[in-house]
């Protein structure tokens, strides 16, 4: 038996082990670097990871075993416990992702043992990353059907009802992203709990974005929230804004987005398994989609956006979800703030009804709710919107933000803009007529966006805007010297302005 040590490296979602070159026990030389080896415990608890042999006799002794922080955690026994070690079976799954490579259909039950053993971590990365390319190659509507109910099926699902509690109806709302700025969740959330209608909202850290909800709401409250903590806040004030880190929602979907990110793969297909796997495992019932299109935009046609809305219709559908999809301006950025402390800052200007609240946000917000509060059959169709409205101009919204930010706690750090500031200027004079925002998402990033939160992009124009020479379009703001000079020299490059 081998000892299992600790080893303090980061592998995001994967699991990796460590044998020493120096092994009396094993012999190194019968394992291959990244073979899947099965790891058990005394006590019974086994896991499957990617075997690294370490020639550095210093970083692992000769009668060690080593995990990194996610094997180690995964496992679940202390360091010392005894442990041994075998060449793990190949899963049968592997045929039917075989399968899909050569072109073939899936049936559902194979979907679902695929997506098991991904979940489970009995894959390698570049297995995982075999089945994510062969399903991007082609994927028909009944199989993007059946591994959304395989993806739900095999994480945790939430229930929210209870004799105590009974929740009928339970809202969400999802963008599809690619829009800077648009943090309407923010605002969504307290109308519609004011209203009346449950709408827990759990979010993402944003993986390429310069914000995600959590990010931005963190600037607020605490979004690090158990899930029965969450369910108390829930029962109380009727909505949530957290993080999602707590909830084993749809993992198989979490394994595959750290491959499909750096391969850029975002297919209509993928998508919609993606968004719906984790709406169904969190209770939804009543779902809205927001596409937003536009040039620069994740989705850039009319026609995409078209398909992509069926597409979610069919399989929503098909999960008994009632859903709304609805198709937006993705032509510029929403608001004027880009990064956390900046949006932050546009969220609660709309919420408490200041005269320079960015008046696109606020009735984006309002658009989008009052289609979640039209489910409500109790209201005639076509007052959703009138009843947001008038929501968030009598303080009610506020209000409910407010104690849903008192019942979630104070944020684990304070958070202030930026104090490195830079003005990109114009360099013509004339009107904006298109704005990039990818590049400005890009531009935002660089500046330290999301990790550092007072970093990002201040607009000072907007497309229709007049602009003169020499007169400043937005402001970069940054935390730290190097990211402030990388997002300024990218800004100066090409500014993502079009004026005409």
């Amino acid at each position: 038996m081998l000892r299992l040590k600790r080893i303090g490296l980061k592998t995001y979602d994967e699991n990796v082990a460590f044998l020493s070159a120096q092994c009396r026990i094993y012999k190194p030389e019968a394992f291959t670097t990244l073979n899947k080896v099965e790891i058990t415990a005394a006590d019974g608890r086994r896991i499957m990871a990617s075997l690294n042999i370490v020639e550095n006799g210093d970083m692992l002794g000769p009668e060690n075993l080593g995990l990194s922080i996610p094997a180690f955690h995964r496992l679940g026994t202390p360091e010392g416990t005894e442990v041994s070690l075998t060449l793990a079976t190949p899963p049968r799954s592997l045929d039917s992702v075989r399968r899909k490579i050569g072109g073939e259909v899936l049936s559902d039950a194979e979907l679902d043992a695929v997506v098991r053993d991904i979940a489970a971590h009995r894959y390698s990365k570049s297995e995982t990353v075999a089945f994510v390319v062969a399903c991007a190659a082609f994927m028909t509507t009944d199989e993007v059907l059946g591994l959304t109910r395989a993806m739900a099926a095999a994480g945790d699902h939430l229930v929210w009802a209870s004799p105590s509690a009974p929740f009928p109806m339970l809202a969400d709302k999802h963008c599809i992203g690619g829009l800077p700025g648009n943090r309407t969740s923010m605002i969504i959330v307290p109308i519609v709990a004011a209203y009346g209608l449950p709408i827990p909202k759990t979010s993402s850290r944003a993986i390429t974005s310069p914000a995600g909800t959590a990010d931005t709401m963190e600037v607020l409250a605490n979004v690090d929230v158990t899930t029965e903590r969450m369910k108390e806040i829930v029962a109380a004030n009727k909505g949530c804004l957290t993080w999602g880190g707590h909830v084993n929602l749809s993992p198989a979907d979490d394994i595959m987005i750290t491959v499909e990110r750096p391969l850029a793969i975002d297919t209509p297909e993928q998508m919609v398994a993606s968004i719906l796997s984790k709406k169904l495992a969190a209770g939804a019932t009543h779902l809205l989609i927001d596409i937003p299109v536009g040039a620069t935009a994740k989705v850039r046609t009319a026609t995409d956006a078209a398909r992509l809305r069926k597409l979610f219709e069919y399989v929503g559908g098909a999960l008994g979800l009632h859903m709304t999809v609805i198709i937006t301006d993705g032509s510029q950025p929403v608001g004027r703030g880009i990064g956390p402390v900046l949006e932050a800052r546009d969220v609660m200007s709309v919420l408490r009804n200041e005269p320079g609240a960015p008046q696109d946000l606020k009735e984006r917000a309002i658009l989008l709710a009052g289609h979640i509060l039209d489910f409500d059959p109790a209201l005639r169709g076509g007052e959703g919107q009138v009843t947001a409205r008038r929501i968030l101009a009598d303080g009610r919204a506020l209000a409910c933000m407010e104690r849903i930010m008192t019942a979630q706690g104070p944020p684990p750090h304070p958070a202030t803009l930026g104090h490195l500031v830079k003005n990109i200027e114009a360099t013509a004079s004339g009107t904006v007529v298109a704005i990039d925002c990818f590049r400005l998402a890009r531009i935002a990033r660089l500046a330290g966006a999301p990790t550092s939160k007072g970093a990002g992009i201040d607009l000072l124009k907007k497309v229709g805007d007049a602009v003169k020479r020499g007169e400043p379009m937005y402001r970069i703001h940054a935390a730290v010297e190097t990211d402030y000079s990388f997002a300024s020299d990218m800004a100066l490059e090409a500014h993502g302005y079009t004026i005409v």
